[in-house]
């Protein structure tokens, strides 16, 4: 990574996010480009799935995401999920960003901004709040929202294999407008958000989709694209 991408972060590392609704691939992808940056650009990587990716985080999701769970109601979601991250962000993310090494995570803030904020009607600007105090102010270096069709996402995902993808396709269209108002910048979530993102559409084939992201990556992380 070139010098002028560190001066503009408070960490020697990178943070890289994929995102978007349930059946866009997020998780595939994640796991793909860190496998490439890791064998065909040498660089250290780390991965990680939010909620999860600590004893705390793996709880909490189970409690965030069967549907025999205990009744919840939004705004004890959106915190369960806070939760979760402040742990993943003290235990995984910040020791390995400080450390130069680069993070790839599937889903981060803006997941809970859009589906407990945007789709679910709480108050993005709250949940900003809440989030900056969760994770001690990190955000993302760069996020990528996969984008696809809600009837084309639910058709990947099938029948509802958690709590929250079994609400009704209402919820889900206002998942994806909501994604779609962050990657453009509307309803003030560029200055609430604060990142740089970029939309990728998640409706093509895999590879497809792979290639967009790592270009996407390329520009990102200053990467030669000719090495």
């Amino acid at each position: 990574m070139k010098d002028r991408d560190n001066r503009r972060r408070s960490h020697p590392g990178f943070f890289l996010v994929l995102e978007g609704p349930d059946g866009g691939g997020k998780t595939t992808q994640a796991a793909r480009i860190a496998d490439w940056l890791r064998d065909r650009r040498g660089l250290d990587v780390v991965t990680c799935r939010d909620p999860g990716g600590t004893a705390l985080g793996d709880r909490l999701r189970s409690i965030l995401m069967e549907r025999e769970t205990v009744p919840l109601s939004m705004r004890a979601e959106m915190l369960l999920f806070m939760a979760s991250r402040a742990q993943m962000v003290e235990e995984i993310i910040r020791p390995a960003l400080d450390t130069g090494h680069v993070v790839v995570c599937d889903r981060f803030m803006l997941s809970t901004i859009v589906y407990q904020g945007l789709a679910g009607g709480l108050d993005p600007k709250e949940i900003a709040a809440v989030g900056r105090v969760a994770t001690g102010g990190l955000l993302p270096d760069h996020t990528i929202v996969l984008d696809v069709p809600a009837e084309t996402a639910r058709a990947r995902v099938g029948p509802a294999r958690d709590r929250i993808e079994a609400r009704p396709a209402e919820y889900y269209e206002r998942v994806r407008a909501g994604y779609l108002d962050a990657v453009n910048g509307r309803r003030g979530l560029a200055k609430l958000y604060g990142t740089q993102i970029s939309l990728v559409d998640a409706s093509m084939d895999p590879e497809t989709v792979f290639l967009l992201i790592r270009r996407e990556v390329y520009g990102a992380l200053a990467l030669d694209p000719r090495s």
